[in-house]
């Protein structure tokens, strides 16, 4: 393989030419699959032997494949593990000691590093590893990789180059393999190179991470249009790659935190007393259907954990959707107990679910100035307008992120497309066990702070003018940066202004911050065009949901424009061989891009491999287990000896693999249900701001006396609730189990105990411990 990569800031070009060699004793139909990541878009493939040539030409309409090789690409469907979209193209026959020749050109949006770097990882079947991507049928063979099974040595060589640029300047170049020195190609160091130095290692997958210059909070790169295109088109002016990474510290658990949370329940939990869950059957392994009893307790441990500072609505939707209050309100003492008494009976009489129309009351409420908004929709069941659920929200994407959270295999499909269309995430609730800790994991990474009311201003010579493609995000969370693609149109009337202005502004703690930078106009060098690719796909992703909506034609005629122009595939276009060559029996039938193979039970992957040594092939056993199982059976004889007994199985049914899977997504404790009883009368006592009163039912949750509690209270403490919260953090602290759930609370009680009592907290702890006949440390109160 022979690789050259071209990364640009954020931005990786990938030329790659891939050579196949034929070992096989007979000729065999090949088919070329190709794993597409979730940033990557191919734009160019072609297949050469030494009778004929392939390449790929993008057409309108998708069509379908009619012939007898369909079937292998539905076996590929069905025992590929990848979760993602697959490239593949039939390549004909290729006889014995012969090979092929294939180029593929692809663009990818690299992700951002903690510390600033662009990390770039080659895909596997440009290094083939770890994992099995050759597979061998009667009819075909698919070709992703070569490896010999018996000696795991690894038959391809690698040649990999990359080309690094930055306006910022290339700091420096780190890899977990070897590299040659970084060589700069420009005095000012904007440029570099580096390539693999010997052999790629054979272990592990090849990474790239670039560092460039001081870390800005906005930064432009621009790219020159193509000349052979039309001004004004996509292509053909100048597009500018923005990239927003506002400087936002981290918060402290429990302290005041701005924020809309916004709670989207459906009301079959409401209606229904029970919930029945799917199970699922595979091969003789049945896990029974479960009930769940709508998680009042659940909602009580979630809405307690919000942070004082933020303000907060619900909406309860079944066949009309009704809002606890007419817009969001300030996260209260009085709000939110006013909010929990009318939930039950909002639900009552609702019948089929209206998330479309509780989406767009929500679209039309302001939203608090400075707050980020976010929201959590809980989905029992698939909606029957879920296309224009995803493009109500695609339209909306800008204000705000989702966290959704399906109860069924149907709604979590539904809820993994609406978190990541907003930068959100998604969640398989398997049963009001697992729902309060799967919604807290979520929660604690939400509650990341934010800059808000984020605006971009440009200031660019007479004659020039900006389009931000997609829009501007209002939000950016800590942790995160954002892509904006804007396109410059016209002709400057002053061509010796070479510089233009963008200037970003955002609020972040009530406080407005401003950053100002200048970048050029004009840019040096051709360019391999990724950046308009790359916004050619981002206009294609917000165009799916509005065209499979039924919101007219015109979103498919954009569509499909787009398409053609840029190479990037969409579900209306479909790519088609053409041979340049008569010689030769190759397929002139339509390439496939298949659609995304994604269990809806998100899933971690143990492979388990036989070796049959009477024959040359490598047979390769599948387990699906849940993300949290490995963990809990290294503390569980009895889950280690399930999943050993089922190992054991398949070594005694031979070659033929099978594949088992687990309908939760979480491997859930056991006491699950004891831990949320045990705490949930004292997480209800507490109040919003983090404290507790000190009272009879405190003392009876404490399961001692309140003469006792009230006369242990040391001298020092002027106010009982400062007692009483030391006493219910203590209790709380007693128990680890407690910890995953109760850790906003306790953060929040222990950030107001520092408000009130910093000096008074080493004696009460001590009397505390006492009385509880604990050994909580002091550091639990942050002493």
């Amino acid at each position: 393989a022979v690789v050259d990569v071209a990364i640009q800031d954020y931005v990786a070009d990938v030329a790659a030419e891939l050579i196949y060699q034929s070992h096989s004793q007979v000729s065999r139909e090949v088919l070329f699959v190709f794993p597409v990541g979730p940033d990557m878009a191919i734009y160019s493939f072609e297949a050469r032997s030494e009778d004929a040539k392939v390449q790929a030409v993008l057409q309108d309409e998708a069509q379908q494949l009619a012939t007898g090789d369909w079937e292998n690409v539905e076996y590929l469907q069905d025992q590929s593990t990848y979760p993602g979209e697959l490239f593949t193209c039939f390549l004909g026959t290729l006889s014995p000691g012969k090979e092929v020749v294939v180029t593929l050109r692809y663009i990818q949006e690299l992700s951002q590093e903690a510390d600033g770097a662009a990390h770039f990882v080659l895909p596997a079947t440009m290094h083939p590893h770890t994992i099995l991507y050759a597979f061998a049928l009667p009819s075909a063979t698919f070709l992703l990789a070569a490896r010999d099974c018996h000696t795991s040595r690894l038959s391809y060589s690698l040649l990999l180059t990359a080309s690094l640029q930055s306006l910022r300047g290339v700091a420096n170049v780190q890899a977990n393999f070897s590299l040659t020195p970084l060589i700069y190609t420009a005095p000012d160091r904007s440029t570099a190179q580096v390539s693999l130095a010997g052999s790629p290692p054979s272990e592990h997958d090849l990474e790239l991470r670039v560092y460039f210059g001081e870390l800005t909070a906005v930064s432009a790169v621009v790219e020159k249009g193509d000349p052979g295109a039309p001004p004004g088109s996509l292509l053909g002016d100048p597009m500018v790659l923005v990239t927003l990474v506002p400087s936002i510290p981290e918060a402290v658990p429990g302290q005041r935190q701005s924020g809309e949370w916004i709670f989207l329940l459906d009301t079959t939990f409401l209606e229904h007393a029970q919930v029945p869950l799917q199970s699922r059957d595979r091969d003789g392994w049945r896990i029974r259907p479960v009930c769940s009893v709508f998680p009042q307790e659940s909602l009580l441990f979630i809405f307690k954990s919000l942070p004082l500072g933020c303000y907060f609505n619900i909406y309860c939707y079944g066949e009309t959707s009704v809002g606890i209050y007419p817009q969001s309100v300030e996260y209260t003492q009085d709000n939110l107990a006013e909010a929990m008494r009318r939930i039950p009976s909002t639900g009552s009489g609702l019948g089929d679910t209206n998330l479309l129309g509780t989406l767009r009351s929500v679209y039309n409420t302001p939203r608090p100035r400075g707050h980020a908004r976010q929201l959590l929709i809980f989905m029992t069941g698939v909606p029957p307008d879920k296309e224009a659920i995803a493009a109500e929200v695609c339209r909306h994407r800008n204000s705000h992120r989702c966290f959704s959270f399906g109860f069924s295999e149907d709604s979590a499909a539904l809820a993994t497309a609406l978190a990541r269309e907003t930068g959100g995430e998604a969640a398989y609730v398997s049963s009001d066990d697992s729902l309060a800790a799967v919604v807290l994991k979520c929660l604690k990474r939400a509650l990341k702070p934010a800059a808000a009311e984020v605006s971009l201003s440009w200031t660019l010579p007479p004659g020039l003018e900006v389009e931000v493609l997609g829009g501007t995000p209002q939000s950016i969370f800590q942790g995160q940066h954002s892509l904006l693609y804007a396109q410059i149109h016209g002709q400057a009337q002053e061509k010796t202004v070479a510089k233009g202005v963008m200037t970003l502004q955002y609020s972040l703690d009530g406080q407005d911050v401003t950053h100002t930078i200048e970048f050029p106009l004009y840019p040096r060098g051709a360019g391999r065009l990724a950046v308009h690719r790359l916004a050619a796909r981002f206009l294609l992703k917000r165009l799916l949901p509005e065209a499979a909506s039924g919101s007219g034609d015109e979103p498919r005629h954009r569509a499909v424009e787009i398409s053609l122009a840029s190479g990037i595939i969409c579900p209306f276009t479909s790519y088609v061989g053409v041979c340049t060559s008569q010689r030769g029996s190759w397929y002139q039938g339509p390439l496939a891009l298949l659609p995304p193979r994604q269990s809806l039970i998100p899933c971690q992957i143990i492979e388990v491999r036989k070796f049959i040594f009477e024959d040359s092939s490598c047979h390769s056993k599948t387990i699906w287990v849940p993300p949290g199982w490995v963990t809990a059976v290294r503390a569980s004889r009895r889950a280690l000896r399930q999943l050993t007994d089922r190992i054991a199985a398949l070594s005694q049914r031979g070659a033929c693999s099978k594949v088992f899977v687990l309908c939760s997504p979480t491997f859930v404790v056991p006491q699950l249900t004891e831990v949320i009883a045990e705490c949930k009368e004292l997480v209800a006592l507490q109040n919003v701001d983090g404290s507790w009163a000190l009272s009879s039912r405190l003392a009876s949750v404490l399961e001692i006396e309140e003469a006792e509690i009230k006369g242990k209270m040391p001298g020092e403490v002027m106010e009982p609730s400062i007692w009483a919260t030391v006493l219910a953090v203590t209790w709380l602290n007693r128990n680890k189990r407690y910890q995953d759930f109760c850790e906003l609370l306790e953060a929040k009680a222990v950030t107001w105990l520092h408000s009130r009592a910093v000096s008074q907290l080493d004696k009460c702890l001590d009397v505390a411990n006492t009385l509880l006949g604990s050994s909580v440390k002091p550091s639990v109160f942050r002493l």
